[in-house]
């Protein structure tokens, strides 16, 4: 995540040449999601992408990105949306925000950054119990059609005398590994479920798993995304390839070899349109409720008692101890046993 958060990194070429997430992105991470939809906290916001799209499913979101960079491009583009709130921040310390308020938390290509010893307590403080988290990236891409270009692309991306030592590590390979380095507590988390694909070079939709990604783009584009790589940004930042051509370039000039097709257009390979599928991983986990079921509860007067007798809760200095009123306290039952509380007298 660093390289992205320099000063020097090129926040509106990023947001002009990554591929944008498709509606059935969203309607996978939506449809799981049960209850309110009040509060969301997006990690590792970018340049706003998510949190526009999401926008008009919840009453307010925050955004948040270690860039100064990111933050204000997202700001920039996002001046329609007065329901987003943009703010320079980790998803390390999340101490601005009110425990248990929280309906979900969505991080889009950012969660293999993460510290997941600190990440992992700090969203079960903030998020409310029954409510989710949502964890999705993207690798490498795939020239579904052309298994040549795919190959050059990998070589270059990650082979010992290209881009390959440049990614930040270990980021790239829990990306790469469709983060199942990426594990929520039991504890805390259940109803966990991965939706995966892996791309292959067999034809549109020919990978395992199920398709999320994927966008027909020309080469340009192409070549202006292989840019936005953080190994690229590293690998031009070193002082050992100062004077070297530039690896992009010679990585497409490459390509244009092998692909005899591509090669044929001459100066105009670059507007050439190519399918492309990406690697892809949804993780999605829900805030586990009481550890045991209320078996009865009676509401009484007693403020000092908190106003209620309640047996059969494991967990109840965690979810009793907060309520200060016969509304906190109702509110509570909902959250445990549903809507309207059931065996209330």
């Amino acid at each position: 995540m660093a390289t992205f958060a320099k000063a020097t990194f090129n926040a509106s070429s990023y947001a002009a040449f990554r591929p944008s997430y498709p509606p059935k992105l969203f309607n996978t991470v939506l449809a799981y999601h049960h209850g309110p939809k009040k509060a969301l906290l997006d990690l590792g916001c970018g340049h706003g992408l998510i949190s526009r799209a999401l926008a008009p499913s919840f009453n307010s979101i925050l955004a948040t990105d270690p860039s100064s960079g990111m933050i204000s491009q997202a700001s920039a583009s996002s001046a329609s949306f007065p329901n987003i709130t943009f703010k320079t921040g980790s998803a390390e310390d999340l101490s601005d925000i009110k425990d248990g308020t929280l309906d979900m938390v969505v991080a889009g290509q950012a969660a293999h950054w993460f510290n997941f010893s600190k990440v992992w307590p700090e969203i079960a403080r903030k998020v409310r119990r029954g409510g989710t988290v949502a964890f999705w990236g993207y690798k490498d891409n795939y020239f579904v059609d052309y298994p040549s270009a795919t190959v050059v692309l990998d070589h270059y991306c990650y082979g010992d005398r290209t881009m390959g030592p440049y990614w930040e590590q270990p980021g790239r390979e829990i990306l790469r590994n469709l983060y199942r380095a990426i594990v929520p507590p039991a504890e805390d988390w259940e109803d966990v479920k991965r939706v995966e694909y892996q791309p292959k070079t067999d034809g549109p939709q020919s990978g395992e798993g199920e398709v999320l990604m994927h966008s027909r783009m020309k080469l340009g584009e192409m070549e202006g995304y292989g840019r936005t790589f953080s190994a690229y940004h590293n690998w031009k930042a070193a002082k050992e390839n100062e004077g070297k051509p530039d690896i992009v370039d010679e990585m497409f000039g490459r390509m244009l070899e092998e692909e005899e097709s591509w090669g044929k257009r001459g100066e105009r390979w670059r507007e050439l349109e190519v399918e492309n599928e990406w690697g892809s991983i949804i993780l999605t986990a829900r805030r586990k409720r009481a550890n045991a079921p209320m078996l009865w509860c009676r509401i009484m007067g007693n403020t000092e008692q908190k106003g209620v007798y309640c047996h059969g809760i494991v967990d109840r200095e965690r979810d009793i101890s907060s309520m200060n009123n016969d509304q906190d306290i109702t509110a509570g039952l909902e959250t445990v046993m549903g809507n309207p509380p059931q065996s209330v007298y």
